[in-house]
């Protein structure tokens, strides 16, 4: 028998890197379609890098919010599959697609009224508002399909079929590049469209991925197996708590981007180079995101597990491989961001006073990698083990009522500028990695 079979620590981190990969290559998708219009942006104009960033604050806080609402669909179809019961698996898919449309064309349509006055209300600096408006109206138009496609994505990794969800989102990467060329310089005879244009190429990648993964869902072979041709079968008290199931998740997320997106607006005050500047950190930070997302939930599965089973070890195995890893991996990243951060920052754009920017920029947002790979982890293994509130107050604590405010203090009042947002950025994430750690080894000494 190997090593690994026999030795526990062994065998769960092997488990923990399996789980990782492929969650992490889906999610990685997802970001890439935000890095392709930025990189494709900044290398058209500094500003219009600017003016997309701005208009993506709005939209992208309401996306992640009610994509952690709509985790009850990844939940509840795993539960009815271990439960032997696939064919009310249809019903959670149908309930989420009818969340998924109807908060995609509310908040749309909120968003397309009252979003740039919201974004002139925030006194930037002249111009920034205006220039963004528009790309903040066509994101808006695009939430509807962005959220049919991550229910459908979410569905599709609770039956067994992640691969299908990740290489359709590799493929709408590709449209969406392709789009990106043709609509933000101007070419084949389009007019340059710069910010507004990216935000379009976003609308035709989203809209592709909807439309070919909700195809194939509904064309598989088991297609009436899972009950996806019948009504719910389950009742009200499982739509609620399908419902509930999303509320931890998306409290947490929603007060995270909320949080990050007013770093956006922070630096708005201060000018359109430091918008500029922290959406290059933020786009890298975001794909550097994407790995310790994946193994939160590797992390949270094999806690899960253990809890379920009554294994007081294997839970607090589980929960310190992940943390180890994460640590790991954040520092190796932040190292290798360091040294590469000049060359990283002139893949973004060739104007060289952003480059200087983001480049300094960059050289600190290393030191926030592990704690924000901590960070994720801790959360995700808290909530596997039946701790929902305790990572939703942390979040509100570090990030709504730390970073907000000392990001403003630090880089507006005390003329930080974007090292003053980034040093905020650090010490709120690093409270959140603190407490939440400290949280679980709190719980599992009472076991």
């Amino acid at each position: 028998m190997s090593t690994s079979s026999t030795n526990p620590w062994r065998r769960d981190l092997a488990a923990l890197l399996r789980l990782t990969g492929p969650v992490a290559a889906a999610r990685l998708g997802v970001m890439a379609m935000g890095l392709t219009d930025a990189v494709v942006v900044g290398r058209y104009s500094a500003e219009q890098l600017g003016f997309q960033a701005l208009g993506w604050t709005l939209p992208a806080v309401v996306l992640v919010g009610a994509m952690g609402f709509l985790s009850g669909v990844q939940v509840m179809t795993a539960r009815y599959l271990g439960e032997g019961r696939p064919d009310l698996t249809g019903g959670v898919l149908r309930r989420g697609l009818g969340y998924a449309l109807g908060m995609g064309l509310v908040m749309g349509a909120l968003l397309i009224a009252f979003g740039p006055m919201l974004l002139k209300s925030f006194h930037m600096a002249p111009g920034l508002p205006e220039g963004a408006a528009p790309s903040l109206r066509i994101f808006a138009l695009s939430l509807p399909v962005a959220l049919i496609s991550a229910c459908c994505g979410l569905y599709l990794e609770a039956i067994g079929k992640a691969s299908v969800s990740m290489g359709t989102m590799w493929i709408a990467n590709i449209v969406n590049l392709s789009l990106d060329l043709l609509l933000v310089p101007g070419a084949l005879g389009f007019p340059a469209m710069g910010s507004a244009g990216a935000a379009w190429a976003t609308f035709g990648g989203r809209l592709f991925l909807s439309v070919v993964l909700l195809v194939y869902i509904f064309r598989m072979k088991r297609a009436r197996e899972l009950g996806l041709y019948q009504p719910a079968q389950d009742g009200s008290i499982a739509a609620r708590e399908q419902r509930r199931v999303g509320y931890g998740a998306g409290t947490s997320q929603l007060v995270e981007a909320a949080a990050f997106s007013g770093m956006n607006v922070v630096a708005g005050w201060i000018g359109a180079l430091t918008v500029a500047g922290w959406t290059v950190v933020l786009n890298l930070s975001a794909v550097v995101f994407m790995a310790p997302l994946g193994l939160s939930t590797a992390t949270a599965v094999l806690v899960g597990h253990a809890y379920g089973a009554r294994d007081p070890q294997g839970v607090k195995r589980a929960a310190l491989l992940g943390f180890a890893v994460a640590a790991v991996y954040g520092l190796l990243l932040g190292v290798i961001v360091y040294v590469l951060r000049g060359p990283i920052a002139a893949g973004y754009t060739a104007d060289p006073v952003l480059i200087a920017v983001a480049s300094a920029g960059l050289a600190l947002a290393g030191l926030f990698f592990m704690f924000d790979a901590v960070q994720v982890v801790a959360a995700q293994a808290l909530r596997a083990r039946a701790d929902v509130l305790a990572p939703a107050i942390t979040h509100v604590a570090s990030y709504a009522l730390v970073m907000l405010p000392l990001g403003w203090f630090l880089a507006v009042r005390l003329h930080g500028g974007l090292s003053g947002i980034l040093a905020a950025v650090i010490l709120a994430s690093a409270l959140s990695a603190g407490l939440l750690v400290s949280r679980f080894l709190w719980l599992d000494r009472k076991i």
